[in-house]
């Protein structure tokens, strides 16, 4: 296939206020791990592919970015390890458990038979900016930022792309096979009607951070903090800490009424080393809050369209597994899906409905599982905590069964490589061009 890179322009910036409708072989809406991920691997395999972003760039605080062991693995397979060394990182090999002051490791990743036994922090916005530099390579490959989609076109029952809006005005792209890779919130999962289950989640999550100084605790574990009727997840950065302040379901109302003092007075309880610069959390503008949810979808496709990550199935926060599940979901996408779309791409015809189901049925048992355990954690670990009262200070909190030291290195295995990980099958159809 010719490059033309040379003559086109940069259709991520700007678009040609006449060309209304485009068409390629698959649409993916959506630019975070899923949608990065699978765009690149597409590409890679001679796909002609479109990504739609709605924002501008990836630069958004607060989001997933714990690399897991198992995408580490496909990482390497796909030969950007070297890569992501250049990208500045930390490693984490463990989850501590803190009760009353008393610290145990719940989990551990250093036993693990892999290349890389370790959780990698990595931004989320240089993993994406590394994935979409390296995707962009290919010829196939076209990402649109400032980019949203907001509607799916359909004819005969299928559905056949998408309307978008972008600085130009709308437009709509045509494509074989459209994937919703747009989160928890997704528009086009919306737009699809499908239907999912929806689970309990006793909690919601503000984000916020605090400096790291020298005499600071040398924590290189992420450590969870349960007092009576709240908690705090310590992820120590190179020069601050990521914290995840743990309050009741629908209480940040109730949080805020009551005043930044409480926010500061709660983290300076549950991680005392930090009550010395808690004053620099100016106010709730300088917080971020996670409405937990955990759902999936009942069916991840129709004809036409398929769902994956978050669109699919809205993970819990636990264990910080949503972008590897996406990025697992991706990779099986690809594997699967990928003969299909050449064909498609060659002779116009559809790709068919039960090899869209097919990526459900394998992708299924794994969001399940998880999210069983997830479940599983938020009634005996989480849910005690959060119905303690918070000014009974003589209470403590019961130990989860999740600490013990026989189940250590099975949840390191279960979080870290997750059920069923997946392994890149397809092989480029052409060189990447540097």
């Amino acid at each position: 296939m010719t490059d033309d890179r040379s003559t086109r322009t940069d259709r991520s910036q700007a678009h040609t206020p006449a060309t209304r409708t485009t068409r390629t072989t698959a649409c993916v809406v959506g630019g975070g791990p899923a949608g990065v991920m699978l765009g690149f691997l597409l590409a890679r395999a001679g796909v002609r592919v479109t990504v739609l972003e709605k924002h501008a760039d990836f630069l958004r605080d607060f989001r997933g970015d714990t690399v897991h062991p198992s995408t580490l693995e496909l990482l390497t397979e796909l030969g950007l390890r070297e890569r992501l060394e250049k990208v500045h990182h930390q490693r984490i090999s463990q989850v501590c458990f803190d009760r009353d002051g008393q610290q145990v490791t719940a989990v551990d990743f250093s036993h693990l038979p892999v290349r890389h036994p370790y959780v990698a922090l990595v931004p989320q916005w240089d993993f994406l900016e590394m994935l979409a530099a390296q995707a962009d390579t290919y010829p196939e490959f076209d990402l649109r930022r400032n980019a949203e989609a907001y509607e799916l076109v359909r004819e005969d029952g299928r559905v056949v792309g998408v309307r978008f809006r972008d600085p130009d005005g709308d437009h709509v792209v045509r494509a074989a096979l459209t994937f919703a890779t747009d989160g928890r919130h997704s528009t086009i999962r919306q737009a699809s009607g499908l239907r999912s289950r929806t689970f309990g989640a006793p909690m919601d999550v503000v984000w916020f951070r605090l400096p790291r100084k020298d005499e600071d605790p040398l924590e290189e574990a992420l450590t969870l903090r349960l007092r009576s009727g709240r908690g705090v997840a310590a992820i120590p950065r190179d020069t601050y800490w990521q914290l995840a302040y743990i309050i009741r379901k629908g209480g940040f109302g109730a949080l805020r009424a009551q005043g930044i003092d409480a926010l500061r007075r709660g983290v300076a309880e549950t991680v005392p080393f930090l009550a010395d610069r808690v004053d620099q959390l100016a106010g709730f503008e300088d917080t971020s809050v996670l409405e937990v949810r955990v759902d999936r979808l009942r069916r991840w496709h129709q004809p036409g369209l398929l769902l994956l990550g978050d669109a699919a199935h809205a993970m819990s926060p636990l264990g910080g597994v949503g972008i590897n599940l996406a990025v697992q979901d991706a990779v099986a996408a690809a594997n699967m899906l990928t003969e299909p779309l050449r064909t498609a791409q060659n002779l116009g015809t559809p790709v068919p409905e039960r090899a869209l189901a097919a990526v459900q049925h394998r992708r299924q048992v794994p969001t399940i599982a998880t999210q069983t355990f997830q479940r599983f954690v938020q009634s005996v670990a989480v849910a005690p905590m959060l119905r303690a009262d918070p000014d009974d200070h003589t209470a403590r909190m019961p130990v989860p069964p999740l600490v013990l030291p026989l189940v250590r290195r099975p949840l390191g295995r279960l979080i870290g490589l997750g059920i069923r990980p997946e392994h890149v099958r397809t092989r480029p159809a052409s060189a990447a061009r540097t």
